[in-house]
């Protein structure tokens, strides 16, 4: 076998690792110690990033409600806001595991839908699952109606890490 179709081989078992290598080491848990003083959520890349400074905690996948694209103009539209929000409390009795509330509506939000003359809603939260919910189908798709879901392990080292009064900001 020739050096170039070797290192092909190679490369072919090689690759299919990488991502996986990547996937377990973020899947590490925080450590005790750690603490967030902002959340970042990238609702185009469905992630949602822990942060202290400008350094990122860690990093995980989620999903949004079920009409993702564009700012949050009403109740009932199924869509996640974008702004700058604060994390104000956190719900240990929620009927997705845990919850922790977003400040939503904002003035901006408030605003645009005075506008429009519709109500803004509210009640939106980063949550688990349901709990009823079985099966492993979390990330197939977005399901929400606004909030940002996350598992059920997740949600519980998110709690650990994010004091109320913690910022939020969702990007398109």
């Amino acid at each position: 076998m020739s050096k170039i179709t070797k290192l092909g081989v190679l490369a072919l078992f090689a690759l299919p690792v990488l991502p996986l290598r990547a996937i377990s080491a973020n899947d590490a848990p925080l450590p005790a110690s750690a603490i967030a003083d902002k959340v970042l959520v990238l609702k185009s890349e469905r992630k949602l990033l822990l942060m202290k400074g400008s350094e990122v905690l860690k990093t995980y996948t989620l999903s949004l409600g079920g009409n993702p694209v564009g700012p949050k103009i009403m109740e009932g539209d199924r869509r996640t806001p974008e702004g700058t929000y604060v994390l104000d409390r956190h719900n240990a009795h929620s009927q997705y595991h845990r919850s922790i509330h977003i400040s939503y509506p904002n003035a901006d939000d408030v605003a645009r839908a005075k506008r429009y003359g519709v109500p803004t809603g509210g009640e939106l939260y980063i949550h688990g699952l349901p709990n009823d919910f079985k099966g492993p189908a979390h990330h197939l798709g977005d399901w929400t109606e606004g909030c940002i879901a996350v598992t059920n392990a997740e949600i519980d080292e998110i709690w650990r890490v994010v004091a109320d009064g913690t910022p939020i900001e969702i990007k398109p």
